[in-house]
């Protein structure tokens, strides 16, 4: 098989702008493009601003990652986002090889299990959100998506046939869930809306919602037509950070995570509630409810059964016949 030569950015350009031309080529997500310069940048920080990563090394990412552990206390997850940024550094935009013997100070920080509320709390919370945020938290607890996965969705994602949503996952691993009853009508009337308010922006000149470069150069009219735009579109129009056009992106995380967190507060939940506990409750009460293992996990987009499992530790376990020792002296 043919070597295809890796794309190398502009020489007469600064680092951190050939770190943006190389995440841009192979269409990271810009979310991941923010926090890969962020690391980047810290770690050209904490080794002296005048030093260029180039004259640095395995050594010196070793160093700088013990140091999240050892002085900032992060978790393994972000230690991992850390290498997985310099990584890139490292082998995409300087080309130095780095090794696989970096073994930096691992996070001893314990693994929670995660917070999942019971059938009754669930409709206490839903019951305190109203229009659009009451439809998107339906989402995320019947259908089990992550918040980014619902605010991504497309109307060419939701089958009102099939009872199905199709889900482009974390780490481009698309999936099938459900859609649920209780929404599917209720979504289907929002759609309506979203579709005029697109023929609005058309009439007015805009209406092209992103289409990543690779769905661009397949399907030229994507981001005109209905099907591509976003199930939950922003309010306002805005620039794209990227391209610099106008266009309606889809509404941010904030909006949700606020209006969720004083749900749970007017529900009177003592539990500490966030938009991804939904989903945790989404799983655990599938499987309180008979659901086979690896069904939800299929549904929840796990690669590993295992990270499944960990909703099996939280379920409601049937006490009605155990004793305690203490009722037995």
């Amino acid at each position: 098989m043919e070597n295809v030569p890796q794309f190398r950015p502009n020489p007469n350009l600064k680092l951190m702008d050939q770190v943006r031309e190389v995440l841009r080529y192979y269409q990271y997500a810009y979310r991941t493009e923010q926090s890969y310069c962020q690391w980047i940048v810290r770690y050209i920080r904490f080794h002296g601003s005048q030093t260029h990563p180039s004259q640095l090394g395995a050594t010196e990412v070793e160093r700088f990652l013990s140091d999240l552990v050892s002085r900032g206390k992060v978790s393994g997850a972000t230690q991992k986002q850390a290498l997985n940024a310099l990584v890139f550094l490292y082998h995409k935009v300087l080309f130095i090889p780095l090794g696989d013997k970096i073994a930096p100070l691992r996070s001893k920080k314990p693994r929670r299990l995660p917070t999942v509320l019971t059938p009754d709390e669930t409709r206490r919370l839903l019951n305190q959100l109203q229009g659009t945020h009451a439809l998107m938290a339906g989402l995320l607890y019947g259908a089990g998506l992550r918040l980014t996965e619902c605010l991504r969705l497309r109307i060419q994602d939701v089958d009102f046939g099939q009872k199905q949503i199709f889900v482009r996952g974390k780490g481009d691993k698309d999936r099938i869930s459900l859609l649920p009853n209780e929404t599917a009508q209720q979504l289907e009337t929002h759609i309506g809306r979203v579709k005029a308010l697109h023929l609005s922006d058309l009439d007015e000149g805009f209406g092209r919602v992103y289409v990543p470069e690779a769905l661009l150069r397949k399907y030229p009219n994507a981001p005109t037509e209905p099907g591509w735009q976003y199930v939950f579109p922003a309010r306002k129009r805005s620039l794209d950070p990227r391209s610099g056009e106008e266009r309606r992106h889809h509404v941010l995380e904030s909006g949700l995570q606020k209006a969720v967190k004083s749900a749970a507060r007017k529900a009177g939940l003592s539990k500490r509630v966030s938009c991804h506990t939904l989903r945790h409750s989404f799983a655990t009460h599938l499987l309180e409810n008979g659901v086979n293992i690896r069904t939800v996990q299929e549904l929840l987009g796990h690669a590993d059964v295992k990270t499944t499992e960990i909703y099996t530790h939280v379920m409601r376990k049937d006490l009605g016949t155990v004793v305690s020792p203490l009722d037995q002296l």
